[in-house]
């Protein structure tokens, strides 16, 4: 019963957060030398090892945007907040589009994030101001990579563990930043293989819920292998369409080694009713 509660919510999360597409991560240029750099010279490698380096950097700053066209409507969602890699606990405050009549403004969503676990408050038709919904990520069709209207910052690093193929771009700047860029395409079942046990589940439920376990990307390294900028594509099906959907995820790190406080709530302030599909 809990379980199915949780399919409901995450379908109707999806049909509510993830309404649109976003316009958001016109990368950057550049063309350069493979060979100018050691850690250009196994492109494969060198983004399989990203989520490792992100631990080693401990924290970061985030900014997210998800993107999705559908029915002829194009909506951005955008978040923004911080991320403990070691401890894989973060909180974002996601902010939804207005209504098409640009009259309804809805409450920003805050978002925690934990190893298996997504909790959200100012979310869902009927649950009390002061408490969250808990989502276990494995029973989401998407891993939450999409449910929640923005991925998982290390989740989306941790794609990068199933980097099936990739090629070194070129050198750019980024925000003030020298980073390499390079593109690629990830197997997501390879990903949750060589997942870390946090994500592992998840990332294993979104290999088999999506229209297809590949997923193309860009992904922006700075000098010390952190990703500064990453951009997936992913194709979904949500649950009340036939037909998969495209959602473009970016996210974009900065600030390494930024404070990180979060504090995931207690049993009692956790909402156990019925969540209105909206």
């Amino acid at each position: 019963m809990a379980q199915r509660q949780q399919r409901r919510w995450g379908t109707a999360v999806v049909a509510g957060l993830v309404a649109g597409v976003c316009a958001g991560a016109a990368g950057c240029g550049g063309s350069g030398d493979a060979g100018e750099d050691d850690r250009a010279a196994d492109p494969v490698e060198t983004l399989r090892r990203a989520a490792d380096t992100l631990v080693t950097a401990g924290s970061s700053k985030a900014r997210t945007s998800m993107e999705m066209a559908t029915g002829g409507t194009r909506v951005t969602i955008r978040g923004e907040g911080v991320y403990d890699y070691r401890r894989q606990l973060g909180q974002l405050k996601v902010v939804l589009p207005q209504d098409p009549a640009g009259t309804t403004e809805h409450r920003p969503i805050v978002e925690l994030l934990a190893p298996g676990a997504l909790f959200m408050k100012n979310r869902g038709a009927g649950v009390p101001a002061d408490k969250w919904v808990r989502v276990d990520t494995a029973t989401l069709s998407d891993g939450n990579l999409v449910t929640g209207g923005a991925t998982d910052p290390y989740a989306a690093a941790e794609v990068l563990r199933g980097t099936r193929s990739a090629t070194y771009v070129g050198r750019t700047e980024l925000a003030g930043t020298e980073v390499r860029h390079f593109r690629g395409t990830a197997d997501l079942a390879v990903a949750a293989k060589g997942a870390s046990v946090g994500g592992r589940d998840a990332l294993g439920a979104a290999a088999k819920g999506f229209a297809t376990a590949r997923v193309p990307f860009d992904v922006y390294l700075d000098d010390e292998g952190r990703i500064r900028k990453v951009r997936h594509r992913f194709s979904f099906v949500n649950g009340r369409e036939k037909e998969a959907v495209a959602v473009a995820s970016t996210t974009l790190l900065y600030d390494f080694g930024a404070p990180v406080d979060v504090r995931l709530p207690v049993s009692v302030d956790i909402y156990a009713g019925r969540i209105a599909e909206e």
